[in-house]
């Protein structure tokens, strides 16, 4: 069977070492809050304010650093304060979108000139489940996702590592639009 646990990714913030230090200050450690279904990976307890020409947003920052920044907005989050976010794998920022983003606790500010994304859904596997499942890394599969508004969603990559946890992850506006909520499954359709 080619199931998989669908979640959903609401918007979140990756910081560098370095974006941490502006943000926060010098040396400062990000709180773990929650962790979250990929090993390793955390929700923190600090949110930063995501600010566009046209408004701003409250998101959530997740753990551990990364070498970049890097924002993932639903498109909906993006058109609402004005921001660019082509859609991409998380990583790929290169000529992606800008924003500030500002800590509201002690009002500094980092101007990212590129880094908001649409994240492209995707598929996390092992590679004992991706050969299990019959596919391989970086391979676009159609998921038809079971729910009270079933839906089939193409383009979907397939992310192979052994540190992975099996799971799809679909941001905020794919979600509502399936009423892909609670615990929910798809099947790998082609």
């Amino acid at each position: 069977m080619k199931k998989v646990l669908v979640e959903t990714s609401a918007r979140h913030i990756h910081l560098s070492r370095e974006a941490v230090d502006v943000l926060f200050g010098e040396g400062y450690q990000l709180t773990n809050k929650k962790d979250l279904s990929q090993p390793g990976q955390y929700a923190c307890a600090e949110k930063l304010e995501v600010v566009g020409p046209k408004g701003k947003l409250k998101a959530s920052i997740l753990g551990p650093t990364r070498n970049a920044s890097q924002v993932e907005l639903s498109l909906t989050d993006a058109r609402t304060i004005g921001v660019v976010a082509p859609i991409r794998e998380s990583g790929d920022i290169a000529g992606s979108g800008a924003c500030k983003l500002v800590n509201p606790d002690n009002g500094n500010e980092l101007e990212l000139t590129e880094g908001v994304i649409a994240a492209k859904r995707h598929i996390h596997l092992t590679p004992e489940a991706a050969a299990e499942m019959g596919v391989a890394d970086k391979q676009i599969v159609s998921v038809k996702i079971d729910s009270e508004r079933s839906a089939v969603l193409g383009d979907v990559v397939v992310r192979v590592n052994a540190n992975f946890a099996p799971a799809m992850h679909i941001d905020t506006d794919e979600a509502n639009a399936c009423c892909a909520f609670g615990t929910v499954y798809g099947e790998i359709v082609d």
